[in-house]
Order: structure tokens, then sequence, then C-alpha cells
């Protein structure tokens, strides 16, 4: 009879306090570093914390999940509301080659570096839903600014609420970078082969190298329209800057010519 487990992932944070969470847990994990916790409790459930605000669960219930998300609600950083959530099924048959069908997998043996690797994934595939959410908001932003522009010939924002804007956009990009690291492959996968088809086979069916550039290609955009909003900003700056002194200089020219009336 074939064996299903189900994946459930879901980001609940901008950030994880990966430290915290393992000092609080008190548990020695199956395997830990900077950014991830990843635990056995028996019985088939497995837990895994990313320091990129998601948790992934199997094994548990429903209740058994949410209650697990809040009580490391301290170690949560920036908590988002509304979590977002992800969901994958693997199915085991034995001697099986790995198929990949909508949203399951079929493979040929399970254990828990098979179950560590498919967490992995769909982790990072809620990570890129999350950024693909956060770089469209931008971008709609960033279409307000040039559409007001051509409408009006004027852009209105001033130069600290779009230093402000840039500096969101610049955090939402050094985010992805330090968090989404879908071209490195899991240490455990490097030398096994097994491991490094079946993440292969996984990033292939997330399309995580697909979604991750169009990511990037939205912030290109936004970049490039920074950048012209930028030089419009500090010439209207630039504008103001000489009005000013062209006003001083007639202040003077009318300050000497009174003074030269007077003593006429």
């Amino acid at each position: 009879m074939a064996q299903t487990v189900k994946l459930t992932a879901f980001l609940v944070a901008n950030q994880l306090d990966i430290k915290g969470i393992k000092s609080f847990l008190d548990i020695k994990p199956l395997a830990d570093s900077s950014s991830e916790l990843f635990y056995g409790f028996g019985s088939g459930k497995y837990q895994q914390y990313f320091n990129y605000g998601v948790v992934v669960f199997t094994g548990y219930s429903e209740e058994e999940m949410k209650w697990g998300i809040k009580t490391v609600h301290e170690y949560q950083k920036n908590p988002i509301v509304a979590w977002l959530r992800d969901e994958f099924q693997i199915r085991v048959e034995e001697g099986r080659e790995n198929l990949f069908e909508f949203n399951e997998a079929i493979l040929g043996k399970l254990d828990e570096r098979v179950i560590r690797v498919a967490m992995l994934n769909l982790a990072q595939s809620v990570a890129l839903d999350y950024y693909h959410g956060v770089s469209e908001n931008l971008l709609t932003e960033v279409k307000g600014f040039a559409n007001e522009l051509e409408l009006t010939g004027k852009l209105k924002i001033s130069r600290k609420n779009m230093l402000r804007f840039l500096g969101k956009a610049l955090n939402t990009q050094n985010d992805i970078a330090e968090n989404i690291y879908i071209f490195d492959g899991p240490d455990l996968a490097w030398e096994d082969e097994y491991l490094d088809k079946l993440n292969q086979g996984l990033m292939k069916h997330f399309d995580l190298r697909v979604r991750f550039s169009e990511i990037e290609y939205t912030l290109r955009i936004i970049e490039d329209n920074l950048t012209v909003f930028r030089e419009i900003i500090h010439q209207r700056e630039s504008n103001t800057l000489e009005y000013i002194i062209i006003i001083l200089i007639l202040v003077e020219v009318f300050d000497l010519l009174i003074i030269k009336i007077l003593n006429f």
C-alpha cells in the first residue's frame, strides 16, 4: 500500500529568530544551521524552521500546526497577520522513479532526508510567493508615479518620500538575496545523487528559478524607474536653488538701487 505524507508550509513573519527557537524548544534538532532548524518528533512528525519566516510541518493536524506557530510567536520578527500557506503531498511507491504531478510527488523512497529536501523547496516556494506580492505592490506604486508624470508632467512625491520608497525597494532586494538561495543546492544533496535529483525535480516542479527570475525582472524595472524619478527630483531641486539664487541677486540689486536713490 502506498504511503502518503502531506507537507504544509506557513510564512508567518519577516524573520524567525532561529537561535531563540532552538533554545526555547530545548530538543536536539536532526539538523541545524544559522538559517534553519529541522526536528523529528517520532510517528512521522517533522518540523522545520527557516530564518526567513517560514515554518513547515509534516504529520500534524490543523490545530497542532496553529498551536506550534503560536508557541514560537515571541521569536517572530515583524509577524504577518494573514499567513501565507502552501501544501504539497508525497506519495511513496517502493522502487518507483521520481514523478512530479500537480501538487504531488511520487517517490521511490522516503526518509527524513527526503522530507527535509522537500520541506526546503516548499519553504522557498512560499517565500517566493511573498516576495512576488511585495514586488508587485512596489511596481503598482511606481506605475502610479509614472501615470502622474504622464498626465500632469509633474512628479509630486517629495524627496523624503522618494528616498523612503527607494529604501523599501532596496530592502526587498536585500531580503531576497539573503534568503532565497535556490541556485545553491542543500548541503545534504551535494554528495547524494538521489537527493540531488530530488532537489532538482522539486525546483522544476515549483518553478523556483522562473519565479525568482520574474521577481528579479520586476525589481529591475522598479530600479530603472526610480533612477529616472531621482533625476527629476534632483533637477527640480536644482531649479529651485537657481530661483532662490536669482531672487537673492535681485534683492541685492534692488537694495543697491534703493541706497543709490536715497543717497542721490
